[in-house]
């Protein structure tokens, strides 16, 4: 027996707005600004994991030394004048729009929270969730669950009565590691 759905959850850089293409462009100044090599096959490959920790393991792996927290910033800041550029993805906006007020509806994020606002803001969509959930508000990140199950706690559903929304293999890991049903964005038309 399939289990009812009370709550939908959505992934947002990717998933709902078209930005991974801008965040690629902002992380290749960066990355040069600061000699550091990330493929771009593998930055789509992490999509959902905080810049702040994607540099951190990159310093690691690359035997740098530098202030991860402080260089996240500078790539927010070099994202903030491409924001204007984001456009929806139109297939799963939909999804959204056709929902809003039959079930309640989250944003969970590995993004920040000024970021992912300003980009539901831009794309006239934040009214449409009840709570969203960024990278500040949970200890562990994706592929951990736990920025699912608080968006599902802010939004009173448990989880297993939620469907997740996501456009990554990490990110499809959480929603499934959260016991929720896993929607893969990839595989929607229009995507």
């Amino acid at each position: 027996m399939k289990t009812q759905i009370k709550a939908l959850i959505f992934d947002c850089d990717g998933t709902l707005a078209d930005t991974m293409p801008l965040h690629w462009h902002a992380w290749q100044i960066v990355l040069n600004r600061h000699n550091l090599y990330l493929p771009e096959d593998r930055f789509y490959a992490l999509g959902g994991v905080p810049s702040r920790d994607i540099l951190k393991m990159l310093a690691l792996e690359q035997g740098r030394s530098l202030d991860h927290i402080a260089v996240a910033h500078e790539k927010e800041e070099a994202y903030l004048p491409l924001m204007g550029q984001v456009q929806p993805i139109h297939a799963v906006v939909e999804v959204a729009r056709a929902n809003h007020g039959k079930l309640p509806m989250a944003v969970a994020s590995g993004g920040t929270h000024k970021i992912i606002n300003d980009v539901l803001e831009h794309l006239k969509i934040r009214h449409l969730f009840g709570a969203v959930v960024t990278s500040e508000m949970v200890q562990n990140q994706k592929p951990a669950p736990d920025i699912f199950l608080e968006a599902a706690r802010r939004i009173g559903v448990e989880p297993r009565f939620c469907r997740g929304y996501e456009d990554t293999d990490l990110g499809m890991r959480a929603i499934r590691s959260a016991g929720m049903e896993a929607v893969d964005v990839r595989t929607l038309a229009g995507k």
